[in-house]
């Protein structure tokens, strides 16, 4: 006997969470939905799992007020905007502005 060559997907995160957020609504049996989105049910089951666990993360503030990467992201952006005007100052110097 052959073995059939398998065919991988590429799914994207799109229709990956589409399908999860079918599975939790759960309105249709996972067999329905494995039929419907043509995926295996440990396919799906999976994607829910994943879904489940990453939920917290949706809630969680990245940049609290006075956090440290607050305060290096804005000074990163005042040694950007003073290279920016010495740069402009000097193009205003050479064009005779």
């Amino acid at each position: 006997m052959s073995n059939p060559r398998k065919i991988r997907r590429n799914l994207s995160a799109e229709f990956k969470s589409k399908v999860a957020i079918a599975a939790l609504r759960e309105e249709m049996s996972l067999t329905e939905l494995a039929h419907k989105y043509q995926l295996h049910p440990n396919q799906i089951t999976q994607w829910k799992k994943q879904a489940i666990q990453n939920m917290q993360q949706l809630f969680v503030r990245k940049n609290k007020p006075g956090s440290r990467e607050n305060e290096n992201n804005e000074d990163k952006l005042h040694a950007k905007i003073g290279q920016l005007t010495v740069e402009n100052d000097f193009l205003k110097k050479g064009l005779g502005l």
